[in-house]
């Protein structure tokens, strides 16, 4: 079967011209706002840091965010990193959405820097993303690096777009998971490590 390959597409930094708060100020006119006023003067160039900040992913690469920390090791037994942080922006609308990754995989030959979990999730997590992809794109990225047994990859999410907006279900969340490998084919496998990470619900 042929393999999967995660979006890892590195995008070259635009020069910092101004634009994007040129644009955020005429939103604001739109808006029936005064730019000019105190409490905004400053508004569009916060906002276009923030947003630069936001989608930095787009800027990073798998090669240089592992920078070699990948180690042979004789160890068959599952490695788990759960509870992992993580705020994006949906491509739908913008908002936010947040809450936690727990990735797990089955080692081969060798294993991952355990900090380089995390910043694989920051790396997409800070594009404009769909929480369906970037489940994906984790577990295929660590499946890509270190070629193990297999992995597993679960997000719970809290979107704004719910929240704030449509529906306006403050309570409402969402799960998304990749199983690739033995997690996909092992029902032993995979009932292992939904108990591991079944006690991590999120806590607002």
């Amino acid at each position: 079967m042929k393999k999967r390959k995660a979006v890892v597409e590195v995008m070259q930094p635009r020069h910092h011209s101004g634009e994007i708060a040129a644009n955020v100020e005429r939103i604001l006119l739109e808006l029936g706002e005064d730019p000019s006023r105190d409490g905004l003067l400053k508004t569009p160039h916060r906002a276009e840091a923030a947003l630069r900040f936001l989608t930095s992913g787009y800027h990073m690469n798998v090669e240089k965010l592992l920078n070699g920390a990948l180690y042979a090791v004789k160890y068959d037994e599952m490695v788990v990193v759960k509870d992992i942080e993580f705020f994006s922006l949906c491509e739908h609308h913008l908002l936010p959405f947040f809450g936690k990754v727990h990735a797990d995989y089955l080692p081969k030959n060798k294993v991952i820097g355990l900090s380089k979990i995390p910043r694989i999730v920051d790396m997409f997590a800070r594009r404009l993303q769909l929480q369906e992809r970037l489940t994906q794109q984790v577990a295929q990225t660590i499946m890509e690096a270190i070629e193990p047994l297999g992995v597993g990859v679960i997000v719970e999410a809290k979107h704004f777009c719910m929240m704030m907006r449509g529906v306006e279900k403050q309570h409402s969340g969402a799960m998304t998971s990749a199983m690739l490998g033995a997690f996909r084919h092992r029902k032993e496998t995979r009932d292992e490590f939904l108990s591991l990470v079944s006690h991590s619900g999120m806590q607002f």
